[in-house]
């Protein structure tokens, strides 16, 4: 169970190893067994997680699952893209400056949706101005006079990543706070690629 003493305990570079190991356990399915039941009693007055995961609302994407993390241990935003706003931003500060959390985690994952759709142009709604939001990772993984289309795997995984990097990029940029949290080594913000069909985390620039 989470506790404040073994949050404090921790670091960003030992809370990274431990999403790793998990990753791990998931693949392997050796995740460990818990008492849901009573992790949710334990853990109602108070909680302290070890890290903050921005990912999709990709379905197929459980995050506690994936890195084998329970009740209490992670704090989870998702929207579609996996893209950074103000309001995650916020929702990250208070997840690290107020609450504690060692560890940003902004994680992609493989034919996403949201990406597929900005390759293709697509437009429904407040969808159309959320893609949009994407366009800069394209922009920056096109080589030459490519196909720009989702069909284009080569570039459908270029400008996952990409999008990734240039979100962490953004927590890194827009937010003084987090910015100050690095600069004194409490905190680590980094990217990761979610593999759908093996269920592997890649983990970017590490």
């Amino acid at each position: 169970m989470p506790t404040k003493a073994k949050q404090d305990a921790l670091t960003p570079e030992l809370v990274l190893a431990e999403l790793k190991a998990g990753n791990e356990r998931f693949i392997k399915e050796e995740s460990i067994k818990q008492d849901w039941k009573a992790l949710a009693k334990t853990t109602a007055k108070a909680q302290y997680p070890k890290a903050v995961v921005l990912g999709c609302i990709d379905s197929r994407v459980p995050v506690e699952i994936v890195f084998d993390q329970f009740i209490g241990d992670v704090f989870v935003a998702r929207v579609a893209g996996n893209i950074v706003n103000d309001d995650i931003l916020g929702s990250m500060e208070f997840g690290t400056t107020v609450a504690g959390s060692k560890l940003v985690v902004v994680l992609g994952h493989t034919s996403c949706g949201a990406v597929m759709g900005a390759l293709d142009g697509a437009k429904l709604g407040y969808l159309t101005g959320l893609l949009e939001k994407v366009r800069p990772a394209i922009d920056a993984s096109v080589e030459g006079d490519e196909e720009i289309a989702s069909t284009n795997e080569s570039l459908l995984d270029r400008v996952t990543a990409e999008n990734v990097r240039l979100n962490v990029k953004k927590v890194v940029e827009q937010s003084s706070v987090m910015a100050e949290a690095i600069e004194r080594g409490d905190l680590k913000v980094v990217g990761a690629i979610y593999n759908l069909e093996t269920g592997r985390v890649t983990w970017l620039d590490d």
